[in-house]
């Protein structure tokens, strides 16, 4: 994948004979480095696609140069670099706009601590790739006005309790035996769901699966990818067949920070030891409360509200934000 030499806008406050002495690359991510918060070091990740792992040396080096970091070192060939850099680049989401359009994701954390002793997962769109209840809202025949309202849910646009008793409502006379056809053959695994579990499990780490979904599809989810424990809502069924009610109370976003807090005591280790990722509104929640919130391939409003935000990568994004190199990944 060439760099562009077009659209990177940044401002370059370079001494000119320093300047000159650049490459063209480098001149257009050259930036004065500006000092925020209390001193420490950071670490810059990029990473692309895994599926089309066509990451640049020329644009790692350039930033690496811009921004006065460490040696690059790369976790994946082709696929994801790290660096260190002594402050926060006040042009950051600059250059990540920059990135994005060259199908990069750009993350800047701090370099201590970066790795997490929970995993905090979302599961539909996030270790699976569809939204459960619309897929048992296509068998029940009710499947794009679902669709509709799950999108503008997850997008906070309408109260996620609501929204969720409307939905199950259209399922009433669905027969049980649909969640298994469903999770047969509409379910799918998020792309590298099953190495971020094996890893972290492998170094010590804890993980739970916290939706907003159905307990049917997250306990199977778990089994499947390794998870310790999962929390999900309840479909109600008599005789066989979905009454189109929710069992009470309604696991939404408060359930998931109350998630974190609760099971973080139990464990005995800080809210900042957990890496949470997902993608909807009723997310934002434990994202942010987590040490490390993850928005992955999240819907823009949620994305606008986190610091690390994946949409090229997959799953095994959060490893190599973690540190993590390939490896470290299981044969």
């Amino acid at each position: 994948m060439g760099v562009p030499l077009l659209g990177l806008r940044v401002r370059a406050l370079w001494h000119k004979s320093a300047f000159n002495a650049r490459t063209p690359l480098d001149r257009l991510f050259a930036t004065s480095l500006t000092l925020i918060g209390n001193f420490q070091m950071y670490t810059a990740i990029l990473l692309t696609s895994p599926e089309n792992p066509a990451l640049d040396p020329a644009l790692v080096e350039s930033l690496r140069n811009a921004w006065g970091g460490g040696d690059a070192v790369w976790l994946s060939p082709d696929e994801a670099a790290e660096f260190s850099v002594p402050e926060m680049p006040a042009n950051r989401w600059e250059v990540w706009e920059s990135c994005q359009s060259m199908g990069v994701d750009l993350v800047v954390i701090p370099a201590a601590g970066r790795r997490r002793k929970m995993l905090l997962a979302d599961m539909d769109s996030t270790m699976i790739q569809q939204e459960c209840i619309d897929e048992l809202a296509e068998e029940a025949g009710a499947g794009a006005y679902v669709k509709d309202i799950t999108a503008r849910a997850m997008n906070g646009e309408l109260d996620f309790d609501g929204a969720l008793r409307e939905r199950v409502a259209l399922l009433k006379g669905l027969p049980e035996s649909a969640i298994g056809k469903v999770m047969a053959e509409r379910i799918t695994l998020m792309p590298g769901g099953r190495q971020l579990l094996e890893v972290m499990r492998a170094h010590g780490g804890y993980a739970v699966l916290v939706s907003g979904g159905f307990t049917a599809f997250t306990a199977r989810v778990a089994a499947d990818l390794g998870f310790d424990e999962n929390r999900a809502n309840t479909l109600m069924v008599r005789d066989g067949v979905l009454t189109g009610e929710v069992g009470m109370p309604i696991l939404g976003k408060q359930a998931k920070i109350d998630a974190l807090t609760q099971i973080t005591a139990r464990l005995g280790i800080a809210e900042t030891d957990v890496i949470a990722v997902g993608d909807g509104a009723n997310d934002l929640g434990m994202l942010k409360r987590a040490g490390l919130g993850v928005a992955l391939h999240a819907k823009p409003s949620v994305a606008a509200e986190c610091d690390v935000r994946i949409n090229f990568g997959d799953l095994t994004a959060l490893l190599y934000v973690q540190g993590y190199s390939k490896a470290d990944f299981p044969a």
